[in-house]
């Protein structure tokens, strides 16, 4: 399903909570913390690609699978197949609504070059620090941006030092990062290799 049509599914007496302000917000909150609900069964049943992209867009991301140029974007629309077949290359999060409880579903991800973090309401610090967590991840993450989420630190983006791989991190628009020469030092020191673009002006 899609966040659209799940709507339709909901009752009169729930989507009413959406008629004033501060319901609304407290029912969108409530409903993207649902969508990012991990459902372990379901990754044993059709691996963790599979699982992963129906979370990401669910959530509102695209996901790009490996020797595909194209962007899936639509749930409906997933392809189906070997579970081996169809493994995320690339995760497109952009104005997405994924949250760090749904980062589990990284874990099984053995083949994932390319994260682009944008616009993301929900991402912050804790988030950061779960990616550079997956060990799959410290392994094959090559490319990472990070921009305009609010609630992204210094801390949050020192974390980002265990991905061992990296070559490109592009970082923008991030009013929580405060020391900017010394965060680049850190993350620096640890991957000489990384090339750190902050357009934070």
């Amino acid at each position: 399903f899609q966040r659209g049509a799940m709507l339709l599914l909901l009752p009169r007496a729930v989507t009413s909570v959406c008629s004033r302000e501060g319901g609304r917000r407290h029912f969108w909150g409530w409903l993207n913390a649902v969508f990012n609900k991990v459902d372990y069964d379901r990754i044993k049943a059709v691996g963790p690609d599979r699982a992963a992209a129906e979370w990401l867009l669910r959530c509102g991301a695209k996901v790009r699978f490996q020797g595909f140029d194209r962007w899936h974007l639509d749930y409906n629309a997933l392809p189906t197949g070997p579970l081996d077949r169809y493994q995320i290359q690339g995760i497109d999060a952009t104005e997405s609504c994924i949250m760090v409880q749904g980062f589990d579903h990284l874990e099984g991800l053995r083949h994932v070059e390319e994260i682009k973090l944008c616009r993301c309401i929900y991402i912050q610090d804790a988030c950061l620090e779960r990616l550079s967590a997956v060990e799959n991840l410290q392994q094959s993450l090559l490319s990472m941006e990070v921009v305009s989420c609010g609630n992204v630190t210094d801390k949050g983006v020192v974390a980002l030092h265990r991905l061992r791989n990296l070559e490109s991190l592009f970082l923008s628009d991030l009013p929580g990062i405060k020391d900017k020469q010394s965060t680049v030092d850190r993350l620096q020191g640890a991957l000489p290799r990384l090339d750190v673009t902050l357009d934070l002006d």
